[in-house]
């Protein structure tokens, strides 16, 4: 249902760092390169995560209420990648925990640039 999504960087260099350091272990990788946009993913026909300076020229901003919930596939990758995300550069937005009981495993953290993420297992 979701082709892709965007977040507003200040540093591309830095942030397509972060992401496929971040992301490799999902088989992720910049797939296109379009210097103010770059599409990290596992292919062009899955959902991608894409990183880019804002089209304005003005400065990004992350979104109140905006986040990227990343399927991790068990709850010790959600510590995985909370931790990987935390080494990184990433500030923490909350440790990983079950937050709803034996349904929703999950952590909360922010990018370089302030963009919201949560890494999650249903279960």
């Amino acid at each position: 249902m979701i082709g892709y999504v965007t977040l507003g960087v200040s540093d591309m260099a830095r942030a397509k760092q972060f992401y496929t350091d971040l992301l490799e272990g999902l088989g992720a990788k910049v797939l296109l390169d379009m210097e103010r946009i770059a599409f990290i993913g596992k292919n062009m026909g899955a959902p991608m995560l894409a990183v880019c300076q804002p089209f304005n020229g003005e400065p990004n901003h992350p979104g109140n209420g905006n986040m990227v919930a990343i399927p991790a596939g068990s709850k010790e990758a959600v510590d995985k990648f909370y931790h990987k995300a935390i080494e990184l550069g990433a500030t923490c937005d909350g440790e990983p925990g079950q937050r709803i009981p034996d349904m929703f495993y999950g952590a909360y953290v922010r990018d370089p640039d302030g963009n919201k993420l949560a890494f999650f297992e249903f279960g």
